[in-house]
């Protein structure tokens, strides 16, 4: 059978869904990040909203409109850095939960039209069309037409014969595109493209690619295999030449176990372990309380847990525990994830702080704890 593989992303998710809440700044640049921030009323005038010019933090954007795209604002850039871009863009806090329930609700609609479905993220999909009747783009302006009145949000989708080249093609004609993909059309509209346009090159390979020579996915399908296995490596080189001729045989995965679970925060200012004490120890506990929550979600229970700390000079430490039973509560996961703080040294100041819990198992294999004190102060001193 002729595989027909959607990939579907919603258009400029985070930011399309506050609009939805605040349609007076549709058309306006818009930043989602800085979750200190107090949130606007609903019927708020434009002027009332922050301006990325009066933040001052250590905040990073979590997405943005396009019109604020357009400035060169981008995920993960820092606010501070997108103050100096666009000072005069509305800044937003995130609301997860609504993202979130939005997510759902998209999921949804596009179950009820083709129910074959991977899962990867809060804002995209893979489909697999293959065995459903009809013309592929009627398909999939059902898809479109289906989440628009689900969510009155827009999406963008690229078919073709397989995950790789879908991903890609999502991504030509946002927002709110449609773009279908021949096996035959690879050399026409795919290989003019950069070569990080393939997902799994990231800047590093770019760049290494760029040192080569290699710019486009036309070059790096002319390159010599041999010259890729020199540089990249014998599997990653294999990767590279498959991808750059559109080959990629993965299948559309409808179900998946959760490997791990984790919560992280970066935090607005450095902490220090002993001045900062009782701080530290409240955004510790939220984590663990979060990490709990997101079990209960999943409903599944963990053996491993361990903690992440990001310190002041970027250098980055971990430190895991594996326990005798399976753990569900937010008690349980602090008492373990504290044993593991003991293990890291705490004489710099901290940026970043996650928790995270792995060896998932169904939750019904779990003990509930009788402990049920969360709170009080962990000992950040040495």
């Amino acid at each position: 059978m002729k595989r027909r593989i959607a990939h579907l992303d919603m258009d400029a998710f985070y930011a399309s869904v506050e609009l939805l809440r605040y349609p007076q700044l549709r058309g306006q640049p818009v930043v989602i990040g800085g979750r200190r921030l107090s949130r606007p009323d609903n019927n708020a005038r434009a002027e009332d909203f922050a301006r990325l010019r009066d933040y001052a933090g250590r905040g990073v954007v979590t997405t943005a409109t396009y019109e604020a795209r357009r400035f060169g604002i981008h995920s993960g850039m820092g606010i501070m850095k997108a103050a100096q871009l666009a000072p005069d863009a509305i800044l937003l806090p995130a609301d997860f939960d609504a993202y979130r329930h939005y997510s759902r609700l998209f999921k949804a609609a596009v179950a009820r039209v083709a129910p074959l479905i991977e899962d990867r993220g809060i804002d995209e999909i893979y489909i697999d069309l293959s065995e459903l009747p009809g013309d592929t783009e009627d398909i999939a302006r059902d898809i479109k037409q289906s989440v628009r009145e689900a969510t009155g949000l827009s999406c963008s989708i690229g078919v073709s014969p397989n995950k790789l080249l879908s991903k890609i093609c999502s991504e030509l004609d946002k927002p709110d595109g449609l773009t279908i993909l021949q096996a035959e059309d690879i050399q026409t509209r795919i290989w003019p493209l950069p070569a990080n346009r393939i997902n799994g090159i990231g800047p590093k390979a770019a760049d290494k690619l760029a040192g080569l020579g290699i710019h486009s996915i036309a070059e790096l399908a002319a390159a010599d295999l041999g010259l890729l296995q020199a540089h990249f490596g014998g599997s990653y080189a294999a990767w590279l030449h498959a991808a750059a001729h559109g080959r990629d045989e993965r299948p559309v995965v409808t179900s998946s176990e959760p490997k791990s679970v984790s919560r992280e925060t970066t935090f607005e200012r450095d902490l220090h372990p002993r001045l900062n004490r009782s701080e530290l120890s409240r955004i510790f506990t939220d984590l663990c309380m979060r990490v709990a929550d997101d079990l209960a979600r999943k409903n599944v229970a963990g053996r491993t847990v361990g903690i992440k700390l990001r310190y002041e000079d970027f250098q980055t430490v971990t430190r895991d525990s594996t326990l005798p039973d399976p753990v569900i509560d937010g008690a349980q996961i602090r008492r373990a994830a504290g044993e593991c703080l003991r293990r890291v040294p705490l004489d710099k100041r901290i940026r970043l702080l996650g928790v995270r819990i792995g060896s998932l198992c169904p939750r019904s294999e779990a003990v509930a704890s009788t402990d049920a004190a969360t709170q009080g102060e962990l000992d950040f001193s040495e």
